[in-house]
């Protein structure tokens, strides 16, 4: 799996089924330990098909990272910031990774996909929510996102801590680079 042939492009109904395991499996990967156990096993595949079909659906940008053995291996949904209160245009409102995929790139190219979508519609920055406690908040932050607000949500009635990750403003041009060389500066990638 070393030598992934990734592309990521926009959801289409018949990826429902994927994006539903796709999502179950990084949840219940992620998750453990940090919420309850009944509620990671409660996720249901059919209503998580049914709600993914949905949204590919309507008008949230869905987006699928693809290799071209493995199929479908990563998800990301997007579209317009929630909470403008925060001063970001765009959100990124989830993005896992199927996790027999992870660090293989196949999140740097969703996020990257997500933002070329979001500069597209002319949205000229991107918030993140993130479990406090889920690791993908070093690569939000290795992607040059800032620590930017915080809250606490209730989950199924748990108290879920939550951090916000901010880019103020997506670079207009590409640029070749694994990492940022500044993570002050703005995010970009091939």
């Amino acid at each position: 799996m070393d030598d992934l042939a990734l592309s990521v492009r926009l959801a289409r109904p018949e990826d429902a089924a994927d994006l539903a395991r796709i999502y179950i499996d990084s949840w219940q990967d992620t998750y453990a330990g940090m919420i309850s156990h009944a509620l990671l096993g409660a996720m249901s595949h059919r209503r998580h098909t049914a709600r993914w079909l949905s949204a590919i659906k309507s008008s949230t940008t869905v987006l699928v990272a693809e290799d071209t053995r493995a199929g479908p291996v990563g998800l990301a949904s997007l579209g317009s910031a929630r909470d403008r209160n925060l001063g970001f245009e765009g959100e990124v409102y989830t993005l896992y990774v199927d996790p027999a995929f992870l660090g293989l790139g196949t999140g740097r190219a969703l996020l990257a996909g997500a933002f070329d979508n979001l500069k597209d519609r002319k949205l000229r920055s991107c918030v993140i929510w993130a479990h406090a406690r889920n690791n993908a908040c070093f690569f939000y932050e290795a992607m040059g996102g800032r620590r930017v607000a915080t809250r606490t949500t209730r989950l199924m009635g748990e108290l879920t801590p939550e951090i916000a990750f901010g880019w103020r403003q997506l670079a207009a041009k590409k640029q070749k680079r694994a990492f940022p060389v500044n993570p002050d500066r703005d995010f970009t990638i091939d």
